[in-house]
């Protein structure tokens, strides 16, 4: 499979009044075309900012990134970012929101109509064709969420970076839209790596689970690979024994491996 990103020897460093804060160091990563990559660790771990590196929303201070063969400079249309927060517009409908991220990607070289219908798409694959007009504070927190993916889906980008989507929602809308996800990644043939804290989660959504040592000064310390069958069923796997070995190897690694950080 082609290695969509590669991530070599990076690292990332703040100043601070103190000196440098070191967040990450040594972070050596490949990701291929189509694969599903979770990073999870303790709070304070480096995930946000190792997706930051990807989305080029921060530069690292040692290493570098590469993606499609070029090294990440800056953000880009290839790389589209869905954050905790759904960062919509309130003064734009569901429809507007997404409309103004695909007119900047495509409004230089297709039409009205063109981009009509990809705004249009991209919210009817996240099932919400019958919310186009509304506007955000008339809508759900999982619906704001499923807009904020949408938008942008409706990119065309080559990699999705997720930073734990679906953290501020309840249970089942949770459940309900990591269902959703997968039809969606299924359905798009997309690249995704996504920050999360649930060990659950990233069981069910991934191929491969990057598991990030205590900060400061983090790195990646296990990378499990996740062979379950595709389409997977959450109440099928609830009886799977595959599903509870992955499940408690991520658990072995959080709270055996590495003590939270407020008890070291």
């Amino acid at each position: 499979m082609k290695k969509i990103v590669s991530i070599e020897n990076a690292g990332m460093s703040f100043k601070t009044k103190k000196g440098p804060f070191v967040a990450l160091r040594d972070i050596n990563l490949g990701i291929t075309a189509g694969e599903f990559v979770s990073l999870i660790g303790h709070s304070g771990c480096g995930k946000s900012t190792l997706l930051n590196l990807i989305a080029g929303l921060t530069l690292p201070t040692a290493g570098g990134l590469i993606c499609n063969g070029r090294e990440i400079s800056g953000p880009g249309p290839d790389r589209g970012v869905v954050f905790q927060h759904h960062s919509l517009l309130p003064w734009l409908s569901c429809y507007e929101n997404v409309h103004l991220a695909v007119e900047r990607v495509f409004g230089g070289k297709e039409g009205k109509a063109q981009l009509k219908e990809r705004a249009e798409s991209a919210l009817k694959l996240v099932g919400l064709s019958h919310a186009l007009k509304k506007m955000p504070h008339e809508i759900s927190g999982g619906m704001k969420q499923r807009v904020g993916i949408a938008r942008a889906l409706a990119m065309e980008p080559q990699i999705l970076l997720l930073d734990e989507p679906f953290g501020a929602l309840d249970a089942l809308t949770r459940a309900h839209l990591q269902d959703e996800l997968m039809k969606i990644v299924a359905a798009t043939g997309s690249t995704v790596v996504m920050v999360t804290h649930d060990v659950d989660e990233a069981v069910l959504l991934s191929d491969r689970i990057v598991m990030m040592t205590n900060g400061p000064a983090a790195t990646i310390g296990e990378i499990l690979e996740v062979k379950l069958a595709r389409p997977r069923d959450r109440m099928a796997l609830a009886e799977d024994h595959d599903y509870h070995h992955y499940r408690t190897e991520v658990l072995r690694f959080l709270y055996q491996g590495q003590k939270r950080p407020e008890a070291a």
